[in-house]
C-alpha cells in the first residue's frame, strides 16, 4: 500500500467514525461538539496532501467549506438550525470537495426533509410511559424540542463520501 493510500483510508475511517458520531449525538442530545469539528479539520489538515489532494483543490474546498459556513450561519440567525448543524455542514463540505458540494448541500436538504416529515409523525403518536421516560426519547418526542438536523447532514455525508477523492485513492 502506497503512503497515499494508508493516509486516504485513515482519512476516510476517521471521517465516517466521527460523522456517525455526530448523527447520532445529534439524536440523542441535539448537540454536536466542537471538539469534533476541529478534530476533522485537523485529520482533514493533516491528511489531505497525504492522501494526494493538490493545493488548488484543498484551497478550492477551503473555500467552499467556508461558503458553506457564511450561509449555514444565516440559517442560524434566522433560527433554522443549531450552531452545531452550522459548523458541521461547513467541515463536512470540505472534505467532500467543490465538486461534491452542491449533491451534499441537495441530499442534505432531503435527508433533512424526510427526517422532519419522520419527527413531526413520530411527535403525533402517543409513546408508552416505559419509552417516554428515556430521556432521549423523550426530547425527540417533544414538540418544544429541534430536529437534530446533524443526522441529516451526516446522512447526505456518508451518502456522497464515496464519490470523493478520498475514497477513489483506495481503488
Amino acid at each position: 500500500m502506497t503512503i497515499s493510500a494508508i493516509a486516504a483510508l485513515t482519512a476516510s475511517l476517521c471521517f465516517a467514525a466521527a460523522i456517525v458520531w455526530a448523527g447520532l449525538m445529534d439524536l440523542a442530545t441535539l448537540k454536536i461538539r466542537n471538539e469534533l469539528v476541529l478534530f476533522l479539520v485537523g485529520i482533514y489538515a493533516a491528511l489531505a496532501p497525504l492522501a494526494g489532494l493538490g493545493a488548488v483543490q484543498i484551497g478550492m474546498s477551503a473555500a467552499v467549506a467556508l461558503s458553506v459556513l457564511v450561509g449555514m450561519f444565516i440559517f442560524f440567525a434566522l433560527g433554522w438550525i443549531g450552531g452545531g448543524d452550522a459548523k458541521l455542514s461547513a467541515v463536512v463540505a470540505l472534505w467532500l470537495g467543490a465538486e461534491h458540494a452542491l449533491p451534499y448541500i441537495v441530499y442534505t436538504a432531503l435527508f433533512g426533509g424526510l427526517l422532519t416529515l419522520a419527527l413531526l409523525q413520530f411527535r403525533a403518536i402517543s409513546l408508552p410511559d416505559s419509552v417516554r421516560r428515556v430521556p432521549w426519547i423523550a426530547q425527540l418526542h417533544s414538540r418544544n424540542s429541534g430536529v437534530p438536523y446533524g443526522a441529516a447532514i451526516a446522512s447526505a455525508a456518508l451518502f456522497t463520501f464515496p464519490h470523493t477523492p478520498w475514497v477513489k485513492v483506495l481503488s
